[in-house]
């Protein structure tokens, strides 16, 4: 959509614009325009047009990124003031040296933006923040930078520039022209705080630092309560707490990372006694509250097999605490009081078939951003307005999906060859019969984890006919303390065969063609794929890899080279060069059996781009069948439009040629004809 029509556009579209009734996707003897089951792959290929909306305090102006193809590939920083009909394109960015980081309103005029700028040093790639306040009232605003690295209080900026300048700790709603900023002016790597002006960008420093804090927290009436103090040598973490600004900081909690289980704080409630943090409860992660008076702590939700990971939520209205983003909550969200329940059952009965997300409100509370989507459905941006209750569409993320059908996931679980229970989600494609091609698809991280919801990656595989599982392997987040760390110096270990497992498990349980499986993943995910050509050579028809290790010795030594890094890489990956050597794929070339398809980009800040060019030489050395794709500044997560397209067509290309296009005998390119679709 061109950035000059779109305002029509936003003024005159309804929800029904956008809702496709998900019934016609349960029947399993349906007939449908095949069109409709095969988007092209540019489809899948598109970043989301539109991303990351927030309404100001009035509820009356919008931010948002949309993301312009035509006629340049751009991210474009864009507000809307809904009572002009006007808007205002304030910042562009090509997604190569500089990328649009975040954004936030600090009050009804000004919006404060960070900016992420790729940086070099000594063959070193990392990113730095700066970030800038614009100001809306003029009709040209021009970004202002508020951190003025030369402005340094007993330290030279010839001799440390901070390398994060975006970390605001406080938007003080109580004083919108102002926010509280921790920023390691006054000494490398130990923040201090300070009152900056969003205006002037004038500072007042308010917190000195100390203690080897490393980040700092205030409570409601925007007093720096607490410093979390961290140890790069030791791993020792130390939370320092003082009850109020005049008084003397005094240890909270003390653990050790690796060693003891880990307690984050999370937040205040009004009063400014009252603290909100996780603990682990046994195995579980939960979330306490903590009377800081007396020091006594009250469990506020807890699971069996889950851990609680969100961060608080707080009221727009009056600034306190009501609850904590919880994947296991109704509505995602587990709340103090359940009168907040009513508006989110409100929702869901009139959107019965899409998974509901409240983005932003208005200070009120009376206009809000609604996120909506399904497996089946990409996401849609609504405008709500509680006292006209009303609900207008906005934007549509993949408007070429709009209208496709596409395939729901199935949470399943198999049992690993040690007796372990895991969970993975199965998308079964809506054509075909079993046993279907599959595509076996890791998560990255590997402290990550996959969830339900829509996916374009998973969306397109299965709309070509492939089954695809993604399994939340040994390491994964949120199933516990002893399984996320199952994966310290583990990987291509326990790790490696669950994935080996899940792929078995489908095939015994005849889900899956023997010799049609492809292993795909990103990141961690592509270390997986790369490791699975090595360690179960005649487990799989193909491998596809991007961004992802091969030499867990390299990748060690380069995260050495950051404050803290070599602690963690000893940790999490190994200390010993013998054991990473045996680890790593790019050891054991020579047992490649399996065509590999490699992609990387060539400013990769995350997984060097050494990762794969090293062990694409040893592959052509080894006489090995593989196709290698770089992508022209491209970064670890497909941020150029024209990059991410062209993955999708590698990808298609690579998949049709070993997995077949199991989708060809029921539909034709120029086919408009109906077809009758089963299970």
């Amino acid at each position: 959509m061109r950035l000059n029509t779109f305002i029509l556009f936003i003024l005159l579209s309804t929800l029904s614009t956008f809702t496709v009734s998900a019934s016609n996707q349960s029947n399993d003897n349906a007939t449908f325009d095949a069109s409709v089951y095969k988007p092209p792959v540019d489809a899948f290929g598109q970043l989301p047009s539109f991303e990351d909306l927030s309404l100001s305090p009035s509820g009356l102006k919008i931010a948002y990124v949309q993301n312009a193809p035509a006629p340049e590939n751009m991210a474009v920083l864009i507000t809307l003031d809904l009572t002009k009909g006007e808007r205002k394109a304030l910042l562009t960015s090509d997604n190569k040296k500089v990328k649009i980081n975040w954004f936030r309103w600090a009050n009804d005029d000004v919006l404060i933006v960070s900016a992420a700028y790729e940086s070099r040093d000594r063959g070193t790639l990392y990113y730095q923040t700066r970030m800038f306040s614009l100001d809306l009232t003029k009709d040209k605003p021009k970004p202002k930078q508020l951190i003025r690295p030369n402005t340094n209080f007993g330290f030279s900026s010839s001799v440390h520039s901070s390398q994060f300048q975006d970390n605001v700790i406080d938007f003080l709603p109580n004083d919108p022209d102002h926010i509280l900023v921790s920023i390691d002016l006054d000494q490398p790597l130990q923040p201090s705080v300070y009152r900056v002006n969003v205006h002037t960008a004038r500072m007042k420093r308010v917190q000195r630092d100390k203690l080897l804090v490393r980040n700092w927290y205030t409570d409601q009436q925007s007093v720096v309560r607490i410093g979390r103090g961290y140890n790069y040598d030791t791993g020792e973490v130390k939370y320092w707490h003082r009850k109020t600004k005049e008084d003397n900081f005094e240890v909270i909690f003390n653990y050790t990372i690796f060693e003891n289980k880990p307690v984050s704080i999370r937040g205040f409630g009004l009063d400014p006694n009252i603290m909100y943090y996780t603990q682990y409860k046994g195995d579980k992660r939960a979330l306490y509250k903590m009377d800081l008076t007396t020091k006594e702590s009250e469990l506020l939700l807890a699971h069996d097999d889950y851990d609680v990971n969100g961060s608080l939520i707080y009221s727009e209205i009056d600034q306190d605490a009501i609850g904590v983003y919880d994947a296991h909550s109704p509505f995602g969200r587990f709340y103090f009081d359940d009168k907040y329940y009513g508006f989110h059952k409100a929702l869901d009965k009139s959107l019965p078939d899409t998974h509901n997300v409240i983005k932003s409100f208005n200070k009120d509370r009376s206009i809000y951003v609604l996120y909506i989507e399904s497996d089946s459905k990409p996401g849609q941006y609504l405008y709500g307005n509680r006292t006209k209750k009303s609900l207008q569409g906005l934007f549509s993320t993949y408007a070429k999906l709009d209208n496709a059908v596409l395939a729901e996931h199935e949470k399943i679980t198999y049992t690993t060859r040690d007796g372990l229970e895991i969970e993975a989600l199965l998308t079964l494609p809506l054509f075909g019969q079993k046993p279907y091609p599959t595509v076996v698809h890791p998560h990255g991280g590997p402290g990550s984890r996959d969830f339900d919801g829509f996916d374009p990656w998973v969306s397109y595989l299965s709309s070509r006919g492939y089954a695809v599982v993604r399994p939340n392997f040994r390491g994964s987040t949120g199933y516990g303390y002893e399984f996320a760390q199952a994966q310290m110096g583990q990987w291509g270990l326990e790790m490696q065969d669950d994935i080996s497992d899940a792929t078995e498990y489908l095939i015994t349980e005849g889900i899956s063609d023997k010799d049609k499986v492809c292993i795909f993943g990103a990141s961690y995910g592509g270390y997986a794929a790369k490791m699975a050509t090595v360690k179960t050579p005649d487990l799989y028809t193909c491998a596809v890899s991007f961004a992802g290790v091969s030499d867990l010795k390299e990748l060690s030594d380069r995260q050495s080279r950051f404050a803290g890094g070599e602690l963690i890489a000893d940790k999490q990956i190994g200390d010993k060069t013998k054991d990473l050597r045996a680890r790593s794929p790019i050891s054991y070339v020579e047992k490649i059996k399996t065509p590999l398809l490699i992609m990387h980009g060539e400013e990769d800040r995350s997984v060097h781009i050494e990762q794969s060019r090293d062990f694409v030489e040893e592959l052509e050395d080894e006489g090995k069948q593989f196709r290698y794709v770089e992508f022209e500044y491209g970064d670890h997560h497909l941020s150029i439009q024209q990059n991410r397209v062209e993955f999708f067509q590698e990808l298609d290309a690579f998949l049709r040629q070993y997995l077949g296009s199991p989708e060809v005998e029921f539909f034709t390119e120029d086919s408009d004809e109906e077809v009758e679709v089963s299970e």
